[in-house]
């Protein structure tokens, strides 16, 4: 592979790294020589993926925190620094959703579950905030590295029904744009800062969503794929080639980008 390509060697800590893209993105990044380390909350889990990618002969390294949690941050920090004195790339993919804080079709918005909302904003924005905060000094140790945040795309144009989600990753672009601009202007161009924003992909998180149990299209999931010029959800490899770039030094002159991995949803006007 052309070195402008190469991840080979790099060190890669991917938070909420056993989900279902999270695991993926994990498994392809220490395929092309990059050195993983799985951060997650889950032990078993953790370990479970760890031990997968070993298996195929990739290099991972197991981190156990809740991302929200500083301290159990700083604590892994340490960890890392001791262990490679310096980290690559960081890629924020945790995330998710709670049921109170979706308005669904029977409800109203006064129907919003405020404590749920929180925990949706906290996962999903301080869930980035905080390991950002935390493992950047890692980074300006060699002043050089990727920082990719995972957006989504309610946060381009606002869909019904995820209220708390939507907002979350509306939240999420706003901070990468002004992540990369403050590191420019502090640091110099050595740390990037950007994200890509998902279209449609069928995670436990959005399926019942967008499937019925047989199988079959929802109402949803159907305009979804009426206002998808490629007519399909996307799969967790789909992300791999944009990760990839983004990870490596052909990117290196991109920072504070959103980058719609979508199957032309956000273009399509629908006529």
């Amino acid at each position: 592979m052309s070195e402008l390509f190469s991840i080979e060697g790099k060190i890669i800590l991917i938070s909420g790294a056993t989900g279902v893209l999270g695991s993926s993105m994990a498994k392809y990044l220490a395929q092309n020589g990059a050195r993983v380390l799985v951060l997650g909350r889950n032990k078993a889990k953790v370990d479970g993926l760890v031990s997968e990618i070993v298996g195929n002969n990739g290099k991972a390294f197991p981190l156990q925190a809740d991302v929200t949690d500083e301290n159990q941050l700083k604590e892994v920090s340490k960890s890392v620094d001791r262990a490679f004195g310096k980290l690559d790339v960081l890629i924020n993919a945790a995330g998710g959703n709670l049921p109170g804080a979706v308005i669904g079709p029977d409800q109203e918005f006064t129907d919003a579950k405020i404590e749920e909302l929180r925990k949706v904003m906290e996962l999903n924005y301080m869930g980035t905030f905080i390991p950002t905060m935390v493992f950047l000094p890692l980074m300006l140790k060699d002043n050089k590295g990727s920082i990719l945040n995972i957006s989504s795309m309610t946060a381009q144009r606002p869909l019904t029904r995820v209220l708390g989600y939507g907002s979350a990753k509306a939240a999420i672009d706003n901070l990468t744009q002004w992540l990369a601009v403050e590191f420019c202007q502090k640091y110099g161009n050595g740390i990037r800062v950007n994200a890509i924003a998902p279209g449609f992909f069928l995670t436990k998180q959005n399926r019942s969503l967008l499937t019925e149990q047989d199988g079959n299209l929802t109402d949803r999931g159907a305009k979804i794929i009426a206002q998808t010029p490629m007519k399909e959800f996307g799969q967790p490899e789909d992300l791999h080639g944009v990760i990839h770039w983004l990870c490596s030094d052909a990117s290196r002159f991109v920072t504070g980008t959103i980058v719609p991995v979508d199957g032309g949803f956000n273009a399509f006007s629908g006529v």
